[in-house]
């Protein structure tokens, strides 16, 4: 007698029927896998973070009926045809109403209070919020210990999420915390530099001792050692321009512009458009000889990552052309440039200065990461609706309708890290591994949510939701808190390196914030037509241009999403503008609370 060769892994579809406890699926691509239930298997409802574990073991015949989507983990057995898996765990995404559970309204306010609430403890316990206490590392249950540098981007990072939990919630807590973080980035990672009019932020400062000691100007990450990186300088921005949409205050203007200048003036290709990725910390050139192999160098992170760090809610917080047209410019490079060629379905994401392809840098070499060609493809049309046009959508639908086939997991769900651009064998092969880490899966659910809110099709609709159900599955931490980084292709938790880390150099709460708040978004106003409310608390002393709050949720097509109601202080107000979503602000000695309440003006309430 031998033994069967089985292994564990995990399968998402649709219902196709259940009966004599087999649940017949129709995986993501269409194939058939029948999962055999025993009384051992656990049959839950899909949970939120907060939320307890929901048993619907004894209600299957109501939540196990065709066309409602479900994971499955277990034991594969070898079978001639349909695959059979012994289920050890399902997990149905549907409610009882056949909405998947994240398409409900609170759902992802709830998620993002349960996100902060962890990083808020994590980093400060329970006493006062004081950011000389802040960790960049922070373990899986949020502990931290030892000698470290407080990065800059990560503090930014943490601000953002707390503005944007703020913005969803109300809850005065959140923006605390944002306002803290906000002051402290200004009055210990900031150098003005008057002389030239901009300014610069430090990569961090070193903690000995429990004690903020000596500032590091330059990068300490590998990739960017003793240069200043492009993209250290832009996510330094993402928490001060959402921090500075909620309440207006003018020194964070100033040091926003000031930065933005630094871009213009330090890091701007005047000749050939564009922006390098790295200038030299004495000379501010990014032609320096000590620059080594970024000299002279542009890529996604330089071009690109402008827009969503922090361009697009500049643009929305202030209404100044200068910023759209700076949005416009990065995205005619990105059309012009990253433009997938006829040797890969992928965009170029490193340049020469003469934009010529560069395939032979460190580790990206000729590869493309997944989740900068689904964030091309998601800040496009956010960029097409500021300022239409026939490339970006071209471009956005060209990569929104070969990604699903290259990238995303057809049989577990899920969205893939790295490929090789160029196919082997009719292959696109993995770089290292078939892990899954979580801002690819942000980048995913917002690209076809969008797509499929604007006017795309049904296709676009079921793949942000299998995106969602995917995430909301696997990478939400019901043991300790927040999101996992990575998981591996079936979903188990990745639990090796800086990936098992829950605060670190690449992860500090601003990817899953921003999935929170723009999937609440998308799916509230474009997807189901339903209100949502925002919360800002504008200062006394607010940079509101002819004082006017501006309230657009996010760039959306024009005329679609409109302000229905507004009240100051919990009084009515009625000074606003319906289409513009501005509201014109009171005369006050302190600073007030705002909430709106925006609709889709294509489904007007009677």
């Amino acid at each position: 007698m031998t033994c069967e060769h089985t292994y564990s892994d995990a399968v998402t579809g649709y219902v196709r029927a259940f009966r004599d406890n087999r649940l017949y699926l129709s995986t993501l691509d269409g194939s058939a896998v029948v999962a055999r239930l025993a009384a051992t298997t656990a049959v839950e409802a899909l949970r939120n973070l907060g939320e307890p574990y929901q048993d619907v073991s004894g209600r299957l015949a109501e939540h196990l009926v065709p066309g409602r989507m479900v994971s499955c983990y277990g034991l594969f057995y070898p079978t001639a045809g349909t695959r059979l898996v012994h289920a050890s765990r399902v997990i149905v995404i549907d409610g009882e109403d056949g909405v998947p559970r994240f398409e409900h309204p609170q759902w992802w306010v709830d998620q993002i209070r349960g996100i902060a609430g962890f990083y808020r403890h994590a980093q400060f316990g329970d006493g006062p919020v004081d950011f000389t206490r802040y960790r960049t590392e922070l373990s899986r249950t949020g502990s931290s210990a030892g000698n470290h540098v407080q990065e800059t981007d990560t503090i930014s990072r943490l601000v953002y999420g707390m503005a944007s939990a703020y913005m969803l919630s109300g809850d005065q807590s959140y923006l605390d915390v944002a306002e803290a973080g906000s002051h402290y980035l200004r009055e210990r990672l900031r150098f003005v530099d008057e002389d030239n009019d901009v300014v610069y932020w430090y990569h961090g400062t070193e903690v000995r001792d429990g004690v903020p000691s000596r500032k590091l100007f330059t990068s300490e990450f590998g990739d960017d050692y003793e240069a200043v990186p492009a993209y250290e300088q832009i996510y330094a921005l993402c928490g001060l321009v959402q921090t500075f949409r909620v309440t207006g205050d003018p020194r964070l203007l100033a040091d926003i512009e000031g930065t933005v200048r630094l871009f213009q003036e330090h890091f701007a290709d005047k000749s050939r458009g564009g922006y390098f990725s790295h200038v030299d910390p004495y000379q501010l050139s990014p032609h320096a000889e000590s620059l080594g192999p970024n000299r002279s160098r542009k890529n996604w992170n330089s071009v690109g990552d402008h827009a969503p760090a922090y361009l697009f809610n500049l643009w929305l917080a202030t209404g100044e052309q200068r910023y759209r047209d700076m949005l416009e410019h990065t995205f005619d490079m990105i059309v012009s440039h990253f433009w997938p060629d006829r040797s890969s379905p992928f965009v170029q994401e490193r340049f020469h200065a003469d934009w010529s392809p560069d395939t032979s840098w460190g580790w990206q070499q000729n590869r493309a990461v997944v989740g900068h060609n689904l964030k091309i493809v998601w800040n496009l049309m956010r960029m097409n609706s500021a300022r239409g046009k026939h490339e970006y959508l071209k471009l956005a639908r060209q990569l929104a309708d070969a990604m699903p086939d290259l990238a995303r997991d057809p049989q577990r769900g899920g969205w893939y890290d790295m490929l090789e651009r160029i196919a082997e064998d009719g292959r696109h092969t993995f770089v290292w591994h078939d892990r899954k880490a979580w801002w690819q899966q942000e980048q995913a659910i917002l690209a076809y949510t969008l797509l499929a809110g604007v006017g795309g099709d049904a296709s676009d609709l079921r793949h942000g939701r299998e995106a969602e159900a995917f995430y909301n599955a696997y990478f939400l931490d019901h043991d300790d808190g927040a999101v996992y980084f990575s998981v591996l292709a079936n979903g188990v938790p990745y639990m090796l390196g800086t990936e098992r880390l829950k605060g670190s150099h690449s992860m500090s709460m601003y990817h899953s914030a921003e999935l929170c708040y723009l999937a609440t978004v998308y799916n509230r106003l474009l997807i189901h037509g339903e209100p949502l409310d925002l919360w800002f608390r504008p200062r006394a002393d607010a940079a509101f241009s002819d004082d006017e709050l501006r309230v657009a949720p996010d760039v959306l097509p024009p005329g679609r999403v409109r302000l229905v109601k507004t009240t100051v202080d919990g009084q009515p107000h009625r000074d606003f503008d319906p289409d513009r979503m501005t509201v014109r602000l009171p005369r006050s000695g302190s600073d007030r609370e705002v909430r709106v309440t925006l609709a889709d003006s294509t489904r007007r309430e009677s």
